[in-house]
């Protein structure tokens, strides 16, 4: 049985010859090193063209807020129908993205103001969300952050990390800490685990969350090893964020498996999408795959006010 599906196949002889993409196609290093974001390669591999001004208003786009899209998930875009795939409407740059309504903010969380130490946002009096990463393998085009992921020039070192550490060993009140980013995921095994272990040094830390997409857009990042990691950290959560049916795969169960198995609680954010997932029938049919594969539908968002994603944005009132 092939290790993927011939779409992937395809796409993975593009990218690189037979052999070595046959061995090389669930590698979550091999997968990064190979992330599109050119449109000339995003083209090539999907074996479309598109027209020279379009592309040339995508380009701008792409100058105030970057593509990164895996291989994995840039398999599953149908390639026949791809201007109202899902999948692509994620992962794809559109012009109206430089869009910005007199609603829209840079930061409509207030992130930054509720920020009193490197990579910490404190809010609400028990809890803190833990800024670890500003990276991701995927740059959803839909993204709350999107003024600061995929900033390479400001990527938290061990020094910034651990003065967020100090931050929470110095506020007792802190019961609860939300490890986000960017990718959480995006760090290596060894990093992590530093994070989590000093995290369950501090007495007054019960539970660590995680906030990752990584079983969506790369699942092959969820391996044995980082299982087995994960596992000296009990008690944490991990929060993933499937927005459509097609993107639970095959690959996509195993990663989940994977961490249910180990007694890992799993949960599930969704975001309200125009045209991606504004319609109760598709809403529906993602919970029940959740569900079967043991992640608890925790969240579904209202796209937020950041800026450029006014296109995004639809009602909840039932038509």
């Amino acid at each position: 049985m092939s290790i993927y599906s011939n779409n992937q196949q395809n796409l993975a002889e593009k990218i690189n010859d037979k052999e070595v993409a046959a061995s090389k196609w669930t590698d979550w290093h091999w997968q990064l090193r190979h992330s599109v974001t050119r449109i000339e390669t995003f083209e090539r591999l999907l074996g479309i063209e598109l027209d020279p001004k379009e592309k040339r208003r995508i380009e701008m786009t792409l100058k105030k807020f970057p593509m990164s899209i895996t291989p994995y998930y840039l398999s599953l875009i149908d390639r026949a129908d791809y201007r109202n795939d899902p999948v692509y409407r994620q992962a794809f740059p559109d012009p109206q993205e430089l869009v910005v309504d007199s609603c829209d903010m840079v930061d409509p969380l207030a992130e930054d103001r509720d920020s009193p130490a490197p990579g910490i946002t404190h809010r609400y009096p028990d809890r803190v969300l833990f800024h670890i990463s500003n990276v991701c393998s995927m740059y959803c085009r839909f993204c709350t952050r999107k003024r600061k992921v995929g900033d390479i020039d400001s990527i938290p070192d061990r020094n910034q990390i651990r003065a967020g550490i100090e931050y929470i060993r110095n506020s007792p009140e802190v019961r609860d800490v939300l490890l986000s980013g960017g990718d959480p995921l995006m760090l290596s095994d060894s990093l992590l685990d530093w994070v989590l272990t000093e995290l369950g040094q501090i007495e007054h830390v019960q539970v660590i969350r995680i906030g990752t997409r990584m079983p969506v857009v790369l699942p092959y990042r969820i391996t044995d090893d980082l299982v087995e990691m994960l596992k000296k950290h009990h008690p944490i959560w991990i929060n993933t964020h499937f927005n459509h049916p097609r993107e639970m795969t095959s690959s996509a169960k195993a990663a989940l498996k994977k961490l249910a198995d180990a007694s890992i609680p799993l949960g599930n954010q969704s975001v309200l999408l125009a045209g991606v997932n504004d319609c109760q029938r598709i809403v529906k049919s993602l919970v029940h795959k959740l569900v079967e594969n043991r992640v608890r539908p925790y969240y579904l968002y209202q796209c937020d006010l950041s800026e450029g994603l006014s296109h995004f944005r639809t009602p909840v009132v039932v038509q």
